[in-house]
């Protein structure tokens, strides 16, 4: 059924992509004239690999048993929803469409752009494929820092207006540092079946306790790179006001939880409230680079 695949999409991570490309945006818009059909084709090859590589741990982990006795959004191949092959179809299908509309800005915009994208595609795809997956060995925040942060805002920021320069740069640390406590939260909720199935994620190793610390020093240093724009645009402090919208998921993930399952039901909720604050976040932000 098609609200099956919607679902194994994993539409509330699609934020993460979309904040970035906003915020990109946003930040091209302070130093030249943006090109907006570049900033919208930026947006698909954005969520092209966020779906695609959704898709695709789907895949790799269904086939591995990680994801048999896993709580949260529906996981395809491990459900029996889907084969496994039909979901890497779904996959590699979500990664050509980012291709194709990232090889029309490599075109236009820079050559340079083609390594730069199937750099991207293949983050995505061996987060948990290939023989050697780095989101089983920890690696997996580090990468969504670069590759949902600085690289997704700077690349957008580029593409743009055709040139880059610090303001996005400084712009794409809280960005990519929110993305990285989404999924931080989500490898806390999963860290039992994760450590019981081999998958030895970077909660995995830190343990309950440091997860939900390193957390919450996430969303903290998000807000606290917000203030290194100060020089540049005065008015990029309005995104402080997310602050509001942070307190819900801080308490969420830093409150003594009830057994397993009470755990696992405020950690689904965290989970989405901390999409909400990285689009509050990202929405103020663009707005305060481009007043």
């Amino acid at each position: 059924m098609l609200s099956h695949w919607i679902a194994g999409a994993r539409p509330r991570t699609l934020g993460a992509a979309a904040a970035a490309v906003v915020v990109g945006t946003a930040a091209g818009a302070t130093e030249g004239t943006v090109v907006w059909w570049r900033a919208l084709l930026a947006l698909v090859v954005a969520v092209g690999i966020q779906i695609g590589t959704n898709y695709a741990n789907d895949y790799s982990d269904g086939k591995r048993g990680a994801d048999a006795k896993r709580s949260g959004p529906v996981r395809l191949v491990a459900s029996g929803l889907a084969s496994p092959t039909a979901v890497k179809r779904a996959a590699i299908v979500s990664f050509a469409i980012a291709a194709a509309a990232g090889a029309v800005l490599a075109i236009i915009v820079n050559p340079l752009l083609f390594l730069f994208g199937g750099a991207c595609i293949l983050a995505g795809w061996f987060y948990t494929g290939g023989p050697r997956p780095y989101g089983y060995m920890g690696l997996g925040e580090l990468f969504v820092f670069i590759f949902f942060g600085v690289a997704a805002v700077c690349g957008t920021a580029y593409v743009v207006t055709s040139r880059l320069d610090l303001v996005a740069l400084l712009a794409s640390l809280p960005v990519g540092l929110l993305a990285t406590a989404l999924l931080v939260v989500n490898n806390l909720r999963d860290i039992d079946t994760d450590a019981s199935s081999g998958k030895r994620t970077l909660a995995v190793m830190l343990g309950e306790r440091l997860t939900r610390s390193f957390y919450v020093g996430c969303v903290i240093a998000a807000f606290l790179l917000v203030i290194p724009l100060w020089p540049y645009r005065h008015w990029a402090l309005l995104s402080l006001l997310a602050l509001v919208v942070a307190i819900v998921p801080l308490r969420q993930v830093a409150k003594a939880f009830d057994g397993i399952d009470g755990r696992n039901r405020e950690l689904i909720k965290a989970l989405g409230a901390t999409g909400a604050l990285q689009m509050a976040f990202a929405l103020l932000l663009a707005v305060g680079l481009v007043i």
